[in-house]
């Protein structure tokens, strides 16, 4: 038989399971949204073109918008057109929060994993007398 302490212990811990399921199904709604998304972070490029009367050597750099991505341990650069650098932004913005939901997910499931060892702990019975 459980004493006082054991049965209020798994009591909470019975409680801060139910909060990482809580905090799981929050997590999720990211996970199963339909939005599109871009792998890889959208930003402003500046360079100089290299011909020697241009604007550019002297310091007015020509600017672009790009979107950045690594495969295969290599980094990757794509121009956007000027039309859809407010959509590519948004999917690539999209794509970040998915990866970061992808990490608090395998951060719940050790805390859900080391509360249920807790309470497997406190509910067994150690002998049979």
């Amino acid at each position: 038989m459980q004493n006082k302490r054991d049965r209020e212990e798994l009591s909470r811990l019975r409680s801060a399971l139910r909060g990482r399921l809580a905090d799981l199904q929050r997590v999720l709604k990211v996970v199963f949204g339909r939005s599109v998304l871009v792998k890889g972070n959208v930003y402003e490029l500046a360079r100089k073109c290299g011909k020697p009367n241009c604007i550019c050597t002297r310091g007015d750099l020509h600017r672009s918008m790009v979107l950045t991505w690594s495969e295969e341990g290599k980094s990757r650069l794509l121009s956007i057109p000027s039309g859809r650098v407010v959509e590519i932004k948004k999917k690539s913005e999209e794509y970040l929060r998915f990866r970061r939901a992808r990490a608090r997910v395998t951060e719940i499931h050790r805390e859900i994993l080391t509360l249920m060892d807790r309470i497997e702990k406190l509910r067994r019975e150690e002998s049979l007398r």
